[in-house]
């Protein structure tokens, strides 16, 4: 048996992070009582975002060219590669910071048990990268997570083996928060007096 129209319109609102039936059922009433016009736009913008939005080939952040603004600028410190975990974080520390260097997204996070390893999160590219020699310092932005934390040492180690040297964001960004989710000067501290990691 085939579902109404309605019914698929608020099955198609349940992807999103965080909404429910109850969620999904006022977003599609709104939509058809009130917002007719802004759905036809959020529509379009959606088919067009969905087919045009690619991965840079460099950093693997979202982008409508094969190497995205960020990596293309002259005017970034190339010496300085911040890896985060999503697109999301990358855009909190730009937002909130004055780095100037360049950026390596990871689109995830070590989770063997979810079948998240290296080759996942794009590590092999990474270390190609390393191995360069343009990098001096692998500034890592994880979320400090347990799956956060056990990628921060994994990337440490991977530096470490192409002669970069690791820092990790300082204390203040809370333990088991989201960086998407910290306050602009939480952050922007955090980023400043980022340490050395241990071995």
């Amino acid at each position: 048996m085939s579902s109404s129209l309605l019914e698929q319109l608020i099955e198609a609102f349940r992807v999103l992070p965080g909404v429910g039936q109850k969620s999904a059922q006022r977003m599609a009433y709104h939509v058809l009582e009130r917002e007719r016009a802004g759905g036809q736009r959020l529509s379009e913008a959606l088919a067009v975002a969905v087919e045009k939005i690619g991965h840079c080939v460099r950093c693997r952040d979202f982008s409508e060219t094969e190497v995205c603004a960020t990596c293309a600028s002259a005017a970034r410190e190339a010496h300085l590669l911040c890896i985060v975990e999503s697109p999301a974080d990358r855009l909190a520390i730009e937002q909130a910071t004055g780095y100037r260097g360049l950026y390596y997204v990871l689109q995830g996070r070590l989770s063997p048990l979810d079948g998240v390893g290296p080759r996942e999160l794009g590590l092999d590219r990474l270390a190609q990268r390393l191995a360069e020699g343009e990098v001096q310092e692998l500034i890592i932005a994880t979320n400090p997570t347990v799956e956060g934390e056990a990628t921060a040492h994994y990337l440490a180690q991977l530096a470490r083996q192409h002669g970069v040297r690791p820092s990790r964001l300082a204390h203040g960004v809370p333990l088991g928060g989201e960086l998407e989710y910290v306050d602009r000067g939480t952050l922007s501290h955090a980023f400043g007096s980022r340490g050395e990691m241990p071995e």
